[in-house]
């Protein structure tokens, strides 16, 4: 038993990748970029000489002809200029199709990653000019050569093999279950950027990951899904997001999951946001227009949208721009249609984090294709679980971290998603010394309490955790949960007095007249004997 023994839930992946194998890629015709290219090489100990500036448009597009005058192709000669890495001839087996045959491509490599910084253009339009012979076998919808510059950069290593622009190609270390697989020996360059709504927003990704790695990455999960049949065209959307949830809850996350068909409302109480994964507004929108997000260090957010990243440096459009501007650290998002088979699969990328994967690795093992409209935000060398939660808990524990109360949460929820009593459990929970301390851990308890059929017992823990500093959204969870509970008891007065107690406390609680309405019946409906 996990909570009982403090023993890790898994182990890291191997700690190998570092700033040697990164190269930064800045816009020189932008002063901010250089600086955030700078920041970052600083953080992660970049050598100077994997640093290059290009003199690109300062807006999100780049046309296809300056993509490949300026950037793809000056940047693969300074690769080779610098023996980063060493273009040969890859020898291809045999197969049943073709014989041993070798092509162009990158036979040896120092680096993994590329990054983008601010400023350096998001999107390459379509260009109708291009003109490729051969057909691709795709429909027409598929054979547009619009593309994301991360995406068009991933296939980098294969630049003289002059692969077709029209339509996705296909992503060869898609699902790989081997990190190792991910090197440009292999047609593969893990991209991603530093950028957002500002040059400060893009540094923070840095701080924000890098603070993640020191103390955890901690917080609770949040999936909201459309609630449609296995039968809708679009249950592929849902498949992903609950099959995400499931893995987020046996990772110890503490789990929230909606099958209703609108999103979550600006009054759901978002509280110290780990994970958040949803869908389908075209810009931002509930929870996410308030003034202050709980987002969590290291926090990973994504809205599955067809153009969530159109705009990444808005932070009011789309939503890769505003989750950042509120908190978020990593991100992806697509800069036009992808179409829903070819967006990120979040099974495939939350599996790859649980195994100590990298977020650049994770981001590119769940990507269907590449040349296509996938942009990734963060910083690639990101590694949420970089240690295991035995080590994690003990340096919480012998720094007096306030965030052990998250560690104990995540042993847990895992402890019992294996099965251990819950009685065993609210024992355990109640018995740790950091419980009476902590909000986080005594509504846990409250819930258990609740689940095990005391509610009684479980008001009693709720209004305690009230009193012991919980954070704004979880005070708000806590008033309305405890209302519901007193309300079920029949406490009306009790809870008709907590309700006015949050409306009291959060004056502009974007569901108030909800709430008015409730208190209304409760104050008009007689006591029960």
């Amino acid at each position: 038993m996990r909570l009982a023994a403090t023993v890790g839930m898994s182990c890291p992946g191997p700690a190998w990748a570092g700033g040697d194998e990164v190269v930064v890629v800045y816009n020189s015709a932008l002063p901010a970029s250089k600086a955030v290219a700078e920041y970052y090489a600083k953080a992660r100990q970049i050598p100077r000489g994997q640093l290059f500036g290009f003199s690109l448009p300062t807006g999100l597009e780049i046309s296809r002809p300056d993509f490949l005058a300026h950037l793809q192709s000056p940047l693969a000669d300074q690769l080779a200029a610098r023996k980063l890495w060493t273009f040969g001839d890859v020898v291809v087996p045999a197969s049943k199709n073709q014989p041993r045959h070798t092509v162009p491509g990158v036979v040896a490599t120092k680096i993994r990653y590329l990054v983008l910084c601010y400023g350096v253009p998001v999107r390459i339009p379509q260009d109708d000019s291009v003109q490729e012979d051969g057909e691709t076998g795709l429909p027409p919808e598929l054979r547009p050569n619009r593309a994301s510059v991360d995406s068009e950069l991933a296939w980098l290593p294969l630049l003289n093999l002059h692969p077709h622009l029209s339509g996705p190609m296909q992503n060869w270390v898609f699902a790989t279950t081997n990190e190792m697989t991910f090197s440009p020996t292999n047609g593969v360059l893990l991209v991603a950027r530093l950028d957002g709504p500002s040059p400060d927003i893009a540094r923070s990704l840095v701080d924000k990951a890098l603070a993640a790695e020191r103390d955890g990455w901690w917080g609770r999960a949040y999936f909201d899904a459309r609630g449609l049949p296995p039968a809708d065209r679009y249950y592929y959307g849902d498949k992903l997001i609950l099959g995400a949830a499931d893995l987020c809850a046996r990772l110890g996350f503490e789990t929230s999951v909606d099958t209703n068909s609108a999103t979550f409302p600006a009054g759901y109480p978002l509280s110290q946001v780990a994970v958040y994964c949803g869908w389908y507004d075209a810009d931002v929108s509930g929870p996410f227009t308030r003034p202050q997000v709980e987002f969590m260090p290291g926090a990973f957010a994504y809205h599955l949208h067809s153009f969530s990243a159109a705009d990444l440096r808005s932070s009011s459009n789309n939503w890769v721009g505003p989750l950042l501007a509120k908190g978020a650290t990593c991100t992806m998002g697509c800069v036009s249609e992808p179409y829903l088979a070819f967006t990120p699969n979040l099974i495939v990328f939350f599996e790859a984090l649980s195994r100590g994967w990298t977020f650049g690795e994770a981001a590119w093992a769940a990507q269907p294709a590449l040349s296509w409209q996938t942009t990734v935000v963060g910083d690639p060398l990101y590694r949420p679980f970089s240690k295991s939660p035995a080590r994690l808990q003990a340096d919480l524990l012998q720094r007096k971290s306030p965030l052990l109360e998250w560690a104990v949460l995540r042993l847990v929820n895992m402890d019992r998603t294996q099965g251990t009593p819950l009685g065993l459990l609210a024992n355990l929970l109640d018995q740790l010394p950091v419980t009476s301390q902590s909000a986080v851990l005594t509504e846990k308890l409250a819930d258990l309490t609740g689940t095990l059929g005391k509610p009684a017992s479980a008001i009693v823990y709720y209004q305690r955790a009230l009193t012991l500093n919980p954070s704004p959204q979880q005070r708000i969870r806590l008033r309305l949960t405890l209302g519901t509970e007193l309300a079920a008891q029949h406490r009306l007065a009790e809870a008709a007095e907590d309700y006015r107690q949050l409306l009291r406390e959060v004056p502009d609680y974007p569901a108030k007249d909800d709430l008015t309405k409730t208190l209304e019946l409760w104050e008009t409906k007689p006591a029960k004997p």
